[in-house]
């Protein structure tokens, strides 16, 4: 319990900060408007229903284009680690792409898919693809070769290699990998929907934040980094079950 609350203090400290900075005038309250207005503001846009038609739009996409990412990441990844020829082809493709800005794909998606949910869900697929192809190559080309050559010599097929050594050794990598893309996710969804579209969390901070609801915008991106804190707990819980054979 003591380490939780050490954990969780600094968020305590900057609630408290900023309830205090706009009442006690050091910042401008239009600007940043107080922690209870803000909550105010959150309990209202739920009993309306708005946090919760956008929000589960959003999850929704998110998690469309985050399972793509990842079920196809980590067969590429293993096919890049697998065989060499597809090695040689693919590696230039993904070491050109790996820099690129995810966000920069977003006004391409919007040309090739349009307007609606199609646009936002190729969004989050192409930006978090890489993070999964990579951590999944990595972990693939790092299992010993002793291990492989061991169970080829025992009579296993590459099938059997690929199922019992070569995927639980690259498990922490791509588990690892999918973490990272599980968390470019909300960014690469919130900024889609801020761009286009008619719902979803992003539509909603830029709907209130261009009417000057302020507090309500607030409530909005707090909404989006409460999905993301919780996503990411789950998914550590999820890890550490995945991973337990380790221990």
């Amino acid at each position: 319990m003591k380490a939780a609350a050490l954990r969780y203090l600094p968020l305590v400290l900057l609630a408290i900060v900023w309830e205090l900075a706009p009442r006690l005038h050091l910042v401008d309250a239009s600007a940043l408007p107080p922690l209870t207005a803000v909550a105010r503001s959150w309990f209202s846009l739920l009993v309306d229903g708005d946090i919760l038609f956008n929000g589960v739009s959003s999850l929704l996409n998110l998690l469309y284009g985050l399972i793509g990412a990842i079920v196809v990441g980590i067969a590429l990844g293993v096919l890049m680690a697998w065989y060499p020829t597809f090695d040689v082809f693919a590696t230039p493709l993904v070491r050109i792409s790996y820099p690129m800005p995810k966000s920069a794909l977003i006004p391409v998606m919007i040309l090739w898919f349009g307007l609606g949910a199609g646009s936002k869900i190729a969004s989050v697929f192409m930006g978090c693809l890489l993070p999964v192809i990579l951590s999944t190559y990595n972990g693939a080309r790092g299992i010993e070769q002793t291990m492989i050559w061991s169970a080829r010599a025992l009579g296993a097929s590459r099938w059997q290699v690929l199922r019992e050594i070569v995927l639980p050794g690259a498990m922490p990598e791509i588990l690892a990998g999918v973490r990272n893309a599980l968390a470019l996710s909300f960014i690469l969804l919130v900024a889609a929907e801020l761009l286009v579209g008619q719902r979803g969390m992003g539509y909603l901070i830029s709907f209130l934040g261009d009417g000057g609801v302020y507090d309500g915008m607030f409530a909005a991106v707090l909404t989006v980094s409460a999905f993301g804190f919780f996503a990411d707990r789950c998914y550590l819980l999820f890890m550490r079950w995945m991973l337990q054979w380790r221990e």
